[in-house]
């Protein structure tokens, strides 16, 4: 069963890098595993030209790596790599916190209460893959409400390295509910335009999480 859809004759490189990011991510395609050009040309019904540029792209993005003769491989994460990456996620939800103290509408808070119910509603699913998905997106709105670009285009650069530890999260929970409740704090501050116990429980969110996930990351050996 091919693990890839056909792709249109419009922006192919783009196309063929989003379906092997989604397939990474959902882990259907292994740390390690290579990428055969010509396998994955065939199910995208392309040349082999657009395959190498799209994986080049995802070299690029840390989600692939490169060894010359041999290919292009899935990224192997280390628990340093995590380590790192939660690290500059602390730093930049940090800032952003900041900034939305300040900058953050009522609207923008209005779509973050309503990113809140969504993370409960995926808890009463018991659907932790979705629930998963809307935590992302929930700290993805907070940085969208410190109204600056150019942090939200450094936060989506080291998106999909951040979502491998996030998808770990989910195993930390016997109740997905709890994932859900995690962000009330975040939420009772940024309501209160508190920004030193915004800055606070976001610290000791992020912060609990990433010991977690490194400690569940090495624990697993690496496998999501």
């Amino acid at each position: 069963m091919s693990v890839f859809s056909e792709v249109s004759s419009n922006d192919l490189v783009t196309q063929i890098a989003r379906q092997i990011t989604e397939a990474i991510v959902a882990g259907r395609l292994k740390p390690g595993e290579r990428l055969t050009e010509l396998q994955l040309s065939r199910e995208f019904g392309t040349s082999r030209a657009p395959v190498r540029e799209a994986a080049r792209l995802l070299e690029s993005q840390g989600l692939v790596t490169f060894s010359p003769r041999r290919g292009f491989f899935v990224r192997t994460l280390e628990a340093s790599d995590l380590r790192d990456i939660y690290e500059l996620r602390i730093g930049l939800e940090l800032h952003a916190a900041s900034l939305a103290v300040e900058r953050a509408t009522d609207k923008d808070i209005e779509l973050l209460e309503r990113q809140m119910r969504r993370l409960y509603d995926m808890a009463d699913a018991d659907s932790i893959e979705a629930q998963i998905f809307e935590d992302f997106a929930f700290h993805r709105m907070l940085c969208m409400a410190s109204g600056n670009a150019r942090l939200i285009r450094v936060y989506d650069e080291i998106a999909m390295e951040m979502r491998a530890g996030i998808t770990l999260i989910g195993k930390l929970y016997d109740d997905p509910h709890r994932m859900a409740e995690t962000h009330e704090p975040i939420m009772s501050a940024l309501r209160d335009r508190d920004g030193e116990r915004l800055r606070e429980a976001l610290r000791y969110h992020i912060a609990v999480a990433r010991d977690a996930v490194v400690a569940l990351f090495e624990e697993t050996g690496g496998v999501i």
